[in-house]
């Protein structure tokens, strides 16, 4: 939209200038910008489908001789031009990336600050106290600028104007009996939220305020030293029971992150998309909590298909724990291939909050492959593992 700007403030000021825009796709998505666009139009200014070939210079007149693929008419032309002028994408600083160590901040794939959500949280961060307004977040024009920054200070002023903050109770506990300081912990922390130190052999300790109980630190634990509070492990493992307890041969185990998965599901429902009823769904505030403990014990207990689900890579509300999840879940498929039972008995998926069609296409998948499960494997299943 700035190259449309541009064209009605050199219109306004040199009426007589005869401009072209070379384009691919134009997308008038913000308020008044259609308007914008019909007005330089209206101005004079030709819009050309069509990306633009080679230039080179006339030789007699010295003006630029610009070679373009009109999409629109199906021909090659050539334009005589005084100026080519390349409106060029907006790109972050570089100095961004140590903004983004300094204040645990995730990105896009651009390298802009990722939000929390695009649609609940527009101007948080995963970060907590930390707000995004601007280009920090993506190319914006001055008007959304100044109406993010309004709001991110808004944001800002409940934080500074409360006595006291409330934090939520979902928090890690260490256990400092059988902590040995390895440091992992803080290692996968996504928030830096534990303290520890692997050549010190520290017991790690956990700085409550920054902890949002994601549980990764949990999962990742190998002496299983660390306890979410409201998701314990014994608590996560009698949900495993409780759902293969009768007819494990024909449930499928569901681990679902409390953002998106689970929200997914639960879009299909009230939908009313069609997907097959013996799927057991467990809660977890991440994918990142499920260790894989978890789907050992279901597969023990004669479950023949688990699913693991979570947020999609760049829509992780706690930074980048889904990453452990995908690592740990490489992890059992080596593990599983090696004791004999068949890798795709486990599923990853990343689905979100609004893909329920997602979810319900994935659900009918898994009792596909749950009908392939005989009860010799199941019984061998349990033996190896």
């Amino acid at each position: 939209m700035n190259t449309v700007k541009d064209s009605l403030l050199l219109k306004d000021h040199y009426p007589d200038t005869d401009i072209s825009v070379f384009y691919m796709d134009i997308r008038a998505f913000g308020k008044g910008f259609e308007d914008l666009y019909r007005r330089s139009k209206e101005a004079g200014v030709k819009y050309i489908r069509g990306f633009p070939g080679e230039v080179v210079e006339d030789s007699v007149t010295g003006n630029l001789l610009l070679t373009v693929e009109n999409t629109t008419a199906g021909r090659i032309e050539q334009h005589e031009l005084d100026m080519v002028v390349l409106s060029i994408g907006f790109v972050p600083p570089e100095e961004q990336a140590q903004v983004k160590k300094l204040l645990t901040l995730s990105q896009t794939d651009e390298g802009f600050f990722l939000e929390s959500h695009p649609k609940l949280k527009p101007v948080d961060t995963p970060t907590r106290g930390v707000y995004l307004a601007g280009c920090a977040e993506g190319p914006k024009d001055i008007k959304d600028s100044v109406t993010q920054a309004s709001a991110a200070a808004a944001r800002a002023q409940i934080v500074l104007n409360a006595e006291r903050l409330m934090v939520e109770a979902i928090t890690a506990l260490v256990d400092k009996e059988v902590c040995n300081g390895c440091g992992l912990c803080a290692t996968v922390c996504p928030y830096g939220a534990i303290l520890a130190d692997s050549k010190t052999k520290v017991i790690a300790q956990v700085m409550e305020a920054k902890c949002a109980g994601c549980g990764t630190c949990a999962a990742e634990c190998r002496r299983d030293a660390i306890t979410m509070r409201h998701f314990p492990d014994a608590a996560m493992l009698a949900q495993v029971e409780a759902a293969l307890a009768e007819d494990s041969m024909n449930k499928i185990v569901t681990f679902a992150c409390n953002w998106c998965s689970y929200a997914g599901a639960d879009y299909a429902g009230v939908s009313r998309m069609q997907y097959p009823p013996n799927a057991r769904i467990i809660r977890t505030m991440c994918s990142g909590r499920v260790d894989e403990d978890f789907v050992l014990r279901a597969f023990q207990l004669g479950a023949p298909v688990v699913l693991v689900s979570g947020c999609h890579f760049a829509d992780c509300h706690y930074i980048n724990a889904n990453r452990w999840t995908q690592k740990r879940v490489d992890r059992l498929w080596d593990r599983l291939e090696r004791k004999g039972v068949r890798p795709e008995r486990l599923q990853l998926e990343w689905i979100s909050a609004a893909e329920g069609a997602k979810f319900a296409l994935v659900m009918k998948e898994m009792e596909r492959i749950r009908q392939t499960v005989t009860e010799e494997e199941i019984a061998q299943t349990r033996k190896v593992l």
